[in-house]
């Protein structure tokens, strides 16, 4: 923080009885640094009326150390009490929902609110590309937005392609502290930057068509998909060897590959989905074991394994076994669309149902 900020004016409403032995023009002082504690607890709604109580609040609270701090407490909580979601639903009409987190984990009857997004049109088709710090992605139709639904404030970006892509994904670039959304279609890919309102053309492959999931997962900097190695692009089902996990770096542009874990010796049928856990890169295998040449379905389990050190092969944990419900049908799969721990250690996803699923690992 800056260090101009040595002391502010604190406005106090006082009740009579306690003022009374107060001079009439006494002004109660506060350090900064204590202004920073009450204010980094605060809601945004009550951050944007108290900027207007003075040119000294407004420029500590726009500041963007004091937004990088009051983002981290925010976020880093296990209760997921200022954590939304957000659901697109397209019947009756395109709507965009909002729902707590913390009420999806403990409410026996959780409640969604219906979100006023930008540019609202009940014709175009309403995506979400990703999220990051509380900012959203949208796609609209050809349109793509970048949205900040606390402050009601959004921008275009400018797409020379007009939304053409078939994989996308949404990250934050920390040396430049710049939003870049990631866009790839069957020809080219192409990196937007929110800062400079420009798009890039990068380095093109292929075999990022073999990618499953649509959705890039944004960790350490980098978008990452699961990539089948198969030639059979119809195959959801792999042996150990037949996928990838490949990242883009949002900072340069450059392509990369994450080292999987090892599940040990045997041979293991698997439908693999990118997801996080916390902050750490996770997987999770949807999978059955194989026994001589034929497919013998065992039980249907998802393990979930977290990347403890990023980068680091031998840091890959495997963290739950989860056996699937009885009656959960066999095509459908376990997706960390959303994959988050409470404080009590339950994990929370979706499966292929669009089903949310708590899981304690206690029980």
């Amino acid at each position: 923080m800056t260090t101009r900020y040595k002391m502010l004016i604190v406005p106090l409403i006082i009740p009579h009885s306690e003022a009374s032995h107060l001079e009439p023009k006494q002004i109660l002082i506060l350090p900064v640094e204590l202004i920073i504690e009450i204010f980094s607890r605060l809601p945004v709604k009550s951050l944007l009326r108290f900027k207007c109580v003075s040119s000294q609040w407004s420029c500590l609270i726009s500041s963007p150390n004091f937004i990088k701090t009051h983002l981290r407490l925010f976020t880093n909580n296990k209760d997921f009490i200022h954590n939304r979601l957000l659901l697109t639903f397209i019947q009756p009409h395109r709507h965009l929902m909002d729902c707590s987190i913390n009420s999806l984990l403990y409410d026996s009857d959780p409640k969604t609110f219906q979100l006023d997004y930008p540019m609202q049109n009940r014709r175009k088709l309403l995506k979400i590309l990703g999220s990051v710090n509380g900012l959203i992605c949208l796609s609209i139709g050809k349109d793509l937005i970048l949205w900040n639904p606390s402050i009601r404030k959004f921008k275009k970006f400018r797409d020379p392609q007009c939304g053409c892509y078939v994989l996308h994904g949404f990250g934050y670039d920390e040396l430049r502290d710049d939003y870049n959304l990631v866009l790839i279609s069957k020809e080219e890919v192409r990196l937007y930057s929110s800062n400079s309102d420009s798009c890039r053309t990068l380095v093109y492959d292929r075999s990022v068509m073999a990618v499953r999931e649509k959705n890039g997962i944004f960790v350490k900097g980098k978008l990452h998909w699961a990539k089948s190695l198969s030639q059979d692009q119809d195959q959801y089902q792999h042996s150990y060897n037949d996928w990838d996990i490949i990242c883009i770096d949002v900072t340069d542009g450059e392509w990369g590959k994450v080292e999987k874990p090892f599940y040990g010796e045997g041979d293991f049928d698997l439908t693999p989905s990118v997801g996080v856990l916390g902050s750490d890169l996770s997987i999770l295998c949807n999978n059955h074991s194989l026994q001589t040449d034929v497919w013998i379905m065992k039980s249907l389990q998802t393990d979930v394994w977290i990347m403890k050190d990023y980068g680091v092969k031998e840091s890959w944990t495997k963290m739950y076994t989860m056996n699937r419900p009885n009656g959960h049908p066999q095509g459908y799969r376990f997706s960390p669309l959303f994959c988050g721990m409470s404080n009590k250690g339950e994990i929370f996803f979706e499966d292929d149902q669009s089903t949310f699923i708590i899981y304690d690992p206690k029980n």
